[in-house]
This record gives C-alpha cells, sequence and structure tokens, in this order.
C-alpha cells in the first residue's frame, strides 16, 4: 500500500513538473525568431537544466560523486527560478488574454511585437536572475530570533534555562559540511543550556552526510544539558532508522514518542513526526499517552515537528511546545499557502498556558534559495518561578 502511494504521489508530482517546464519551454521557444541559431543551443540547455535535478537525486542513489553534486545543485536552483519563470509567464498571458477582448497594448508594441517578446524575454531572465541570486544569500545567513518567556512552575535549583533550537537543517548535498559548521558557530555562540533540533535534520539520502562526515560537525555543538532531536517527516522519507542511529552516534539523543526528565529539573518529550505511518509504517503516540507518568508540576517542553492540532499541547499542559516543518513557505509566495494551512506558519503564539513557537528553520529544502522568509535559528530564555 505504502509502494503504491509513492507511485501515485511522484506520478503527480512529476506529471505537473513536466507540465510546468513545458509551458515555460514553449514560451520562451516561441520568443526566439524562426530560423535563429538560438533555438539549436536553446532546446539541449533546457532539456539539460530540467531534467539535471532529477537525473542528479537518480544518480547519486546509485554512484554518488561530484558528478551527481553538480546536478543536483543545478537542478535545485532551477526549481526557484522555474517558479518565477512561471509566474512571470503566466502574468504576461494573462495581460495577452485581456489584450485579446479589450486592447491595450500602445502602437510601440503592436508595431514591433517580435521584438518587444525578445525583450521581455531578457528581461524576464534578468529579473529572476537577480531574484534567485539575492534568495541564495539570504538563505546562506539565518538570523537570531530571541524570545523571554516566563513559565509559572518551578524547575528544582534553575531560575532560568536558555535553550537554542534550529528545525530543517536538512543536511545533506545542498547543506553540507562547510553550511553547517556556520550554523554551529551561531549556536554554540548563544551559550545554550541546552540545544532542541524539532525535525529534518537530514534530508532524505544520508549519502552526502557521511561523504562529508558531517557527525564530526554535528560533535561540535555545545549544550551542558545536551543536545536532543525528533524525527521529522524528511527523517522518515530517506530511511528513519538509519538517520536516527547517525544522529544518536554523534552525540544527538533523538526522542522518538519518548519523554526524559534532564537534570531532575524539567520534562523533554520529542514526538514521532505525524508523516511516519505514511512514509516508514511508525505510527505514533498521542501526546495523551506520552503524557503518562510525567509530574505537570514541573516544566514541561514539547517537540513536534509539524505544528498541527497545536490544541492538543495546551490540553496536555505542556508549557512549551516547538515546531518547524513550515519554512515559512520558503519561497514567495508559498508563505501564503502555508499561512492558511497553518494556525501558525511562523512565530510566536500562546494557547491557553501554553507557549508555542513555530520556527521558518534555518535551512532549506529543494531549492537553495530563500525569498518567502528568513532562516531563523531561535533562541527562547525560560524564566521559572521559584
Amino acid at each position: 500500500m505504502r509502494t503504491l502511494n509513492f507511485l501515485i504521489f511522484f506520478s503527480i508530482v512529476l506529471a505537473v513538473y513536466g507540465s510546468v517546464n513545458y509551458y515555460i519551454f514553449i514560451r520562451g521557444w516561441q520568443s526566439i525568431p524562426a530560423g535563429s541559431s538560438l533555438r539549436a543551443y536553446y532546446l539541449p540547455l533546457f532539456l539539460f537544466v530540467a531534467l539535471s535535478y532529477i537525473a542528479g537525486r537518480i544518480i547519486e542513489n546509485i554512484w554518488f560523486s561530484k558528478f551527481s553534486v553538480i546536478l543536483v545543485w543545478i537542478g535545485s536552483f532551477w526549481l526557484a527560478a522555474m517558479l518565477y519563470f512561471f509566474l512571470i509567464i503566466l502574468l504576461l498571458d494573462i495581460i495577452r488574454l485581456i489584450n485579446h477582448f479589450i486592447p491595450i497594448y500602445p502602437e510601440i508594441v503592436r508595431s514591433n511585437y517580435s521584438g518587444v517578446k525578445q525583450i521581455s524575454a531578457l528581461v524576464s531572465i534578468l529579473a529572476v536572475l537577480i531574484v534567485v541570486i539575492a534568495g541564495y544569500i539570504n538563505a546562506l545567513n539565518p538570523k537570531v530570533s530571541k524570545l523571554s518567556l516566563d513559565i509559572n512552575k518551578a524547575a528544582n535549583e534553575r531560575s532560568s534555562l536558555n535553550i537554542v533550537f534550529a528545525s530543517d537543517i536538512h543536511l545533506g548535498t545542498i547543506v553540507g559540511r562547510h553550511r553547517f559548521n556556520r550554523i554551529v558557530e551561531k549556536i554554540n555562540a548563544l551559550n545554550p543550556d541546552i540545544v532542541l533540533l524539532p525535525g529534518d535534520i537530514v534530508d532524505e539520502d544520508l549519502k552526502p552526510v557521511l561523504r562529508e562526515n558531517i557527525g564530526e560537525s554535528l560533535k561540535k555543538i555545545e549544550a551542558p544539558l545536551g543536545v536532543y532531536a525528533c524525527t521529522g517527516n524528511h527523517e522518515h522519507i530517506g530511511g528513519v532508522e538509519e538517520a536516527c542511529k547517525y544522529l544518536t552516534e554523534n552525540n544527538i539523543m533523538v526522542l522518538r514518542d519518548s519523554v526524559i526528565r534532564v537534570n531532575d529539573q524539567f520534562y523533554l518529550i520529542g514526538r514521532e513526526d505525524r508523516d511516519g505511518g505514511r512514509f516508514s509504517g511508525r505510527g505514533r503516540m498521542s501526546l495523551e499517552d506520552l503524557m503518562q507518568g510525567v509530574d505537570t508540576e514541573y516544566p514541561v517542553i514539547l517537540m513536534d515537528h509539524q505544528p498541527q492540532k497545536l490544541e492538543e499541547a495546551s490540553s496536555n499542559r505542556a508549557d512549551l511546545q516547538i515546531s518547524g516543518h513550515t519554512h515559512n513557505g520558503q519561497l514567495w509566495p508559498f508563505n501564503y499557502l502555508t499561512d492558511a494551512l497553518y494556525e501558525i506558519s511562523w512565530g510566536y503564539k500562546k494557547k491557553g498556558n501554553t507557549h508555542i513557537y513555530v520556527s521558518s528553520g534555518v535551512g532549506t529544502w529543494g531549492p537553495p534559495v530563500r525569498t518567502g522568509s528568513r532562516p531563523e535559528i531561535v533562541n527562547i530564555k525560560l524564566n521559572f518561578s521559584k
């Protein structure tokens, strides 16, 4: 059944991907004058760019090499460029449709329509190039979001807890060791008591992580109370057992539907990702069952990768829930879509006595580009009452 679901899902994705690329290709082809030698170069170049991501991901599963890495990088940038080419061409076609019924083109356009098409194509290429480069620079420079929250509970002798959390790192071909080292430096500079990684630490395939030995960078995260994680959907997509084993071997304690009492001061809960049953056949416990045996007189911190059914955390007396997953859309205008889909797509909200923070994530998935949100590392200071 899971195999059938995968086939249906990827068939739909490939159909959409192919249709969008065909639409872009045809409009680009039409902007090149008939008989121009550019058409001879345009077809193979477009096919190479459009197929590079798929080819790279297939090849890296068979033969992980610099060649597969180059293909994935080219294809990843194309994913972002493809979105903005599609939006620009769609806008131009809407204007053209309006002009068909209500002539709005000025004389200068009507008299030199072929030339205007070529200029439009060049301007579109330049605009997309600028947007993608700016989005790439943005993705490389995460901000630090700081909050100070009060918990009306005692944590024995501890008066406060300095938490640093980073969701959606997506370690792999795109977010490699060099980039992750910079993230680790930012985390350590905040002098955390504890570091939390609420899911999507690994971007599906573990091979690039192993090749770059990113585990050595994971070991560099410094926190006296330890580094803890829960699973995200990407750990399950790529092989959750292998991913969790690797993280555990490199000083990350992965909480999979489990509860730990840290230093006899507070509870930390890590939920299995809600998509575990769909991708790996591993369902998850209810939060109510997980809370059995938890003394809620102590502070309770909950890690749940996907920010859904947020009322569960409040009704079960969790004091803080941290989540990620949404990337806050990552690419504009998808941030409007995540705003519509999630009660909190990004940022802070309090439900009852429960503080909730949904991070936009520190890494990227797919395109190494962010145009709809800033990447972030979140620093939360919890203040406990005595």
